[in-house]
């Protein structure tokens, strides 16, 4: 059941800010970002961003922080302050580019005060935030990670050797590896201890919170769908997955 605002009836409206990360310039996705910032790839009948936009407000969120640098204009004149998706949005404009976390730190005392979502704006997903915000609370960690498993296979036969002599062949072996999923939930007072305006990107700031205490960053699993459109091979298949994963029949 949806109600007018798009949200799930048994999802609560949630205070939480989302930050979403739209300030990268996509050089890998030339020429379909010389005139257009990657959030703005139209996936579907819609951009990329709206749909993530969308995606959070289901499960009832309605802050939103676009951090953008190229092309800002663009994705300010498409989303504006929100109002027509019933939802609020603000910008953060960084002026010079401050790596995958520095701009966390332009975030605005309203804005931090509940665990932050942080999230690229160029993944397609369908994770259940609001799963994933319970999880974060319960494991009363200062960062959640999203994870999720990449599979590796050498495509040739690994040699193990000692003293010239093969001990095992292991023929095009597959590695089952976890990966960082660019979406994150952060706790304010991590927040707080940056340094307004520093360039820092997100595995240092992990890796400071992990100096500080190891049990400080929990990783959240994810088996939905994800996919980053990082390439023009990932754009083309984000075209025909969004049919099957993100049209509501």
């Amino acid at each position: 059941e949806v109600h007018a605002a798009g949200v799930h009836l048994n999802q609560a409206l949630k205070q939480n800010t989302v930050l979403l990360m739209a300030g990268g310039f996509g050089t890998r996705l030339m020429p379909l970002t010389d005139d257009c910032p990657k959030p703005l790839l139209k996936v579907g009948e819609k951009p990329i961003i709206h749909t993530i936009i969308e995606n959070f407000i289901e499960y009832g969120f309605h802050n939103f922080v676009i951090s953008t640098h190229y092309r800002s204009d663009m994705i300010k004149d498409y989303l504006g302050n929100g109002d027509t998706l019933n939802c609020s949005i603000e910008y953060l404009q960084e002026e010079s580019p401050l790596g995958t976390a520095g701009c966390l730190s332009l975030l605005h005392p309203n804005h931090i005060n509940h665990p932050i979502f942080m999230m690229n704006a160029d993944i397609l997903t369908k994770v259940n935030f609001t799963q994933l915000l319970d999880f974060h609370l319960k494991a009363k960690t200062s960062i959640t990670m999203c994870v999720r498993n990449y599979t590796h296979q050498i495509p040739y036969g690994v040699i193990r050797t000692k003293n010239h002599l093969i001990e095992t062949i292991d023929e095009k072996p597959t590695t089952v590896s976890k990966v960082n999923a660019g979406i994150y939930v952060i706790n304010p007072e991590t927040i707080k201890s940056l340094t307004k305006g520093e360039n820092i990107d997100m595995p240092s700031l992990i890796n400071a919170e992990l100096k500080k205490n190891n049990s400080s960053v929990s990783v959240f699993p994810i088996h939905e769908y994800w996919l980053d459109i990082g390439q023009i091979e990932d754009y083309q298949k984000a075209q025909v997955d969004f049919i099957s994963n993100f049209t509501h029949e």
